[in-house]
């Protein structure tokens, strides 16, 4: 089969097309024939050694063992059952819960034996993958393509919106909202949750489609006076923040949150590193999460909500298989709207 592996931390070069020999499920397993594998930031920070580097990057302590097939947002159709398994589930189309653990119910996110698809296990840069069957759910939607786009960055935003416990009468700011993580969170807050929302983008071109998606203003992060327009438009201080970019606008968030906010970051795209003032914190009465990844039960009621069009897949592009390096590069530039996904 064709594959594209990571051979170490560095540039799109170290993204390499290979012939691999098509996996064996073990048992308990299936392998699937890949139809489709979105995009995520998830994978590039792993390449080039975001989360760490030598033997501190990945979800796992030990790190990341190279040469790895990344992908996490994958759909495909079940060609082949291991033992334990009912042989019924081939054919069927379906979409991965992205990760293993051992967690208990609503806890399997934050369990230390965590290990992700395309982190710690190959994922869906390749033409087959295999995963435990258990963690195979159907496509919540009829387009493999469209299906590939939720997985990871979907439940990562309805993880984050569930967090900050948004309600109808709120007002959530959402940061990098033009992105993966971010068209997603527009969506969920406004559309599941009934939440108002200040989408925050670069391009105000985006405002059309960014209220499309339930924005009720469109705001961007290159105004001289952002804060004092989010206050206005929303006629006071705002509920929550729900954020991706990090340094460049946790500032501006701080301000513009009501006392007793809530910032919730998934995130860190406009810098990873901030500087923090504590009596912001403890005199407004802020509340701070951190959130990656999310619970099955919340990806299962996420794959509800799409299926019930409540969430709509968004797409910037498609590439072939063969054009990851492309692909990834495209990824990191400015002004896209919604998920990259790869066919291979």
């Amino acid at each position: 089969m064709k594959a594209v592996q990571v051979t170490g931390y560095g540039d799109v070069d170290k993204l390499e097309l290979v012939e691999k020999k098509v996996p064996e499920p073990k048992s308990g397993e299936v392998l699937i024939k890949v139809k489709a594998c979105g995009i995520n930031n998830t994978e590039i920070w792993m390449r080039e050694g975001a989360y760490g580097s030598g033997g501190k990057s990945g979800w796992r302590p030990e790190g990341i063992q190279f040469p790895r097939i990344p992908g996490s947002d994958i759909t495909g159709c079940i060609e082949k059952t291991g033992s334990e398994v009912d042989e019924s589930l081939i054919g069927k189309d379906v979409v991965l819960f992205p990760f293993t653990s051992s967690g208990k119910e609503g806890l399997e996110h934050i369990s230390e034996d965590m290990s992700f698809i395309g982190s710690e296990y190959d994922g869906g840069y390749a033409e087959y993958v295999t995963w435990p069957a258990d963690l195979c759910y159907e496509m919540p939607l009829s387009d493999p393509i469209e299906s590939a786009v939720f997985s990871v960055s979907g439940m990562t935003a309805w993880h984050m919106v569930e967090q900050i416990q948004a309600k109808p009468a709120e007002t959530i700011m959402v940061t990098g909202a033009n992105g993966g993580v971010g068209s997603l969170n527009v969506q969920i807050a406004a559309n599941v949750f009934g939440s108002k929302v200040i989408a925050i983008v670069g391009d105000l071109k985006l405002e059309e489609k960014m209220k499309e998606l339930g924005a009720t203003h469109v705001l961007s992060y290159k105004s001289d006076n952002l804060a004092e327009q989010i206050i206005e438009v929303n006629g006071g201080p705002v509920d929550s923040v729900l954020d991706v970019v990090g340094d460049a606008l946790f500032s501006t968030s701080l301000q513009v949150l009501k006392k007793g906010g809530k910032f919730c970051t998934s995130g860190s795209a406009g810098g990873q590193k901030t500087e923090l003032d504590f009596r912001t914190l403890y005199l407004k009465h802020i509340t701070l999460y951190g959130s990656v990844l999310g619970t099955r039960n919340e990806f299962k009621r996420m794959l509800d909500a799409i299926e019930e069009g409540k969430i709509k897949p968004v797409i910037d592009r498609t590439f072939p298989l063969e054009e990851a390096r492309e692909a990834q590069a495209y990824f990191k530039n400015a002004g896209k709207l919604g998920k990259i996904v790869l066919i291979p």
